[in-house]
């Protein structure tokens, strides 16, 4: 179930789903059969997406079935295995919404994905993801037109002052459940905001959050970052106010970590002495929703057990074995 030296390196269940389905039985015994097959490889923690379900949702009943299914891997001899998730925001859970009673159903609906991951996590887990502003929802007029630069900017600026009084409640409550916030950014054709490092450590400050840190992903890094000063600038910066909660290993093209374009030296020189916590290595399977979603041309890593073998394209075990060794051979455990 992971060894000393490879603890800290956790790996996404992005390559396998976007929703665990928690009341699957089926499905739990697939989860099953890739969480065995990772941790035998040498893993020590996994990260899993929370699907937003709709919005109609009984946010109690669906803690109760991820309690369930926690219960289900702890039979399966997983109990000793680190979880963290990955949230993001939606249009009807809006924390940045100009509308009191909408923020409050965000609020509502990211508090019961806290609970969620402590109920996977245990205490001292991570919720990490895009959970300030909702995820692939972009800005128009009434007109229908997008709104762009500077237009953009001055859209969103008081969009996040909405969620200041939202996330300095849900940051309490993360607290009290013991479970760390990580907001990620994400680039620009992902969302409108936040997509910088910097936007999200300004965002904490000003808002006054003292409770909540941000996730740096190397490859919303590599794709949307104003280049490798102002990165190690935001890393200090993150690390002295100690907000630098998580760090996401990803390919520019979200595939194969070995052999990408990850710029290592730059990146883990910064990054190193200053952070402690877990490395995920995060690779965005060619699967729905995510084939289409983010366009992707490369084949799928085929899923043992889900997909039949495809001669000459990797399995999604092997691409995970050499991701471990890839990261092992990169950072000083």
């Amino acid at each position: 179930m992971g060894t000393l030296e490879t603890s800290r390196i956790y790996f996404s269940f992005f390559m396998f789903t976007a929703d665990l389905r928690p009341d699957d039985a089926d499905y739990t015994q697939v989860l099953v059969t890739h969480l065995r097959a990772l941790s035998e490889m040498g893993y020590g923690g996994f990260d899993v997406h929370i699907a937003s379900g709709p919005p109609g949702a009984d946010h109690r009943s669906e803690v109760e079935s991820y309690v369930r299914l926690k219960l289900a891997f702890d039979r399966a001899g997983f109990s000793g295995l680190k979880f963290t998730t990955n949230v993001g925001t939606t249009r009807t859970f809006d924390p940045t919404s100009p509308y009191e009673e909408q923020r409050r159903q965000a609020l509502s609906y990211l508090q019961s994905r806290v609970d969620i991951t402590a109920v996977l996590g245990g205490e001292d887990t991570i919720m990490s993801g895009p959970f300030l502003y909702p995820y692939g929802v972009f800005p128009t007029t009434d007109s229908g037109d997008e709104l762009w630069s500077d237009a953009l900017h001055a859209w969103m600026k008081p969009r996040l002052v909405n969620a200041h009084s939202t996330f300095r409640e849900l940051a309490d409550y993360a607290a009290e459940k013991k479970v760390k916030l990580a907001i990620e950014p994400v680039k620009n054709w992902e969302t409108p905001g936040v997509t910088m490092v910097s936007d999200a450590l300004d965002f904490l400050e000003d808002a006054g959050i003292a409770n909540c840190g941000i996730t740096v992903d190397t490859a919303q890094v590599v794709m949307e970052s104003q280049g490798p000063a102002i990165f190690k600038q935001n890393v200090a910066r993150a690390a002295g106010c100690e907000r630098l909660n998580y760090i996401h290993i990803s390919a520019p093209d979200r595939g194969a970590v070995t052999d990408s374009w990850i710029p290592w030296e730059i990146m883990l020189d910064s990054i190193e002495p200053v952070y402690a916590g877990p490395y995920l290595v995060e690779v965005f399977n060619a699967i729905p929703p995510f084939d289409s979603s983010m366009r992707m041309t490369r084949r799928r890593f085929w899923r043992p057990g889900e997909d039949d073998p495809v001669q000459g394209v990797e399995s999604a075990y092997e691409v995970a074995a050499a991701s471990l060794e890839t990261v092992k051979g990169r950072i000083e455990l």
